[in-house]
């Protein structure tokens, strides 16, 4: 029975795979509560800094920020939002594909292209390409903190600031529900009021209207400060998303599997039980052989 002893060792690992499966399954499924209530929490500030800023996007003010010009030069940048670990289905291929293209694109036009890298995969992946990845941050953990983030995202907004690209891209998954996830790849700067319009809701409702606004103290350290926290909102924001997409994903990964699993179990009892009784019914006929002969 050295074919019965072999399938029983397949059982044997096969069950200790699902067992591991099933347990990632709940895990990813209790996370992905938190991160959720974690992304609808930060809805709420993020929809009202984009209502203010598409009023302030259709002022006339004082004072133009750095972030609302649009520079004429070849390069760019692109912050690509990727997980730290794997095991969550074709949720990074996605994102990481739409990045791709993007790359494509502009090097074809002639453009120069950095890259920040938040997660681990997607710095891989960058460093594997030969990207230009002028800063990263990995091992974010469960729960997203914008002092981390805001740092290596920095170094592209400084860098707008200063004239030296001319677009700076962000690219997501974003979450729609626990079944599906879409990678998103949007433009973050230059910021245009028409933009900022139609991504707040409130402000699309208002209508039309001439805006205008007294600053105090001044209107440069309002706006700087006010265009600042709209840009950190929406990293941020992109981020939450995608913790909750990849948490989703995992969890649905982790169920196919412990199901693909359970199949498996069952073909290989099958295939057991047959060899199984292919031996008996062999040994049944040498006894039978056997006797017939005396």
């Amino acid at each position: 029975m050295a074919a019965g002893k072999e399938i029983r060792g397949k059982i044997k690992s096969v069950e200790n795979t699902k067992k591991i499966t099933k347990a990632m399954e709940m895990v990813a499924a209790s996370k992905m509560r938190k991160a959720q209530e974690r992304m609808r929490s930060a809805r709420p500030y993020s929809e009202k800094v984009r209502n203010i800023a598409a009023n302030l996007g259709k002022a006339n003010p004082e004072y133009t920020h750095a972030f609302m010009k649009t520079n004429d030069v070849k390069a760019a940048g692109i912050i690509v939002v990727s997980t730290d670990k794997g095991l969550c289905g074709g949720l990074n291929t996605n994102v990481l594909r739409a990045v791709t293209q993007k790359l494509r694109e502009l090097q074809g036009g002639g453009t120069a292209v950095q890259t920040v890298a938040i997660g681990n995969k997607g710095f891989g992946f960058l460093n594997r390409i030969g990207a230009a990845v002028v800063s990263h941050v990995t091992q974010l953990g469960d729960t997203p903190h914008l002092e981390r983030l805001i740092g290596p995202v920095k170094v592209l907004l400084d860098q707008y600031a200063e004239g030296k690209l001319n677009a700076v891209y962000i690219s997501y998954t974003k979450f729609i529900n626990t079944m599906r996830q879409e990678p998103v790849l949007e433009q973050l700067l230059p910021l245009s009021a028409a933009k900022m319009q139609a991504e707040s809701a409130a402000s699309a409702s208002a209508g039309e209207h001439g805006w205008d606004y007294i600053y105090e103290p001044d209107a440069r350290s309002v706006i700087d400060e006010l265009l600042l926290r709209y840009v950190e909102a929406l990293v941020y924001q992109a981020v939450a998303e995608n913790m909750a997409s990849e948490q989703s994903a995992r969890m649905v990964a982790m169920k196919a599997a412990t199901d693909n699993a359970g199949n498996l179990i069952g073909e290989l009892k099958l295939v057991y039980n047959k060899t199984r009784q292919a031996a008996i019914t062999k040994e049944l006929s040498e006894i039978v052989s056997g006797a017939a002969a005396v």
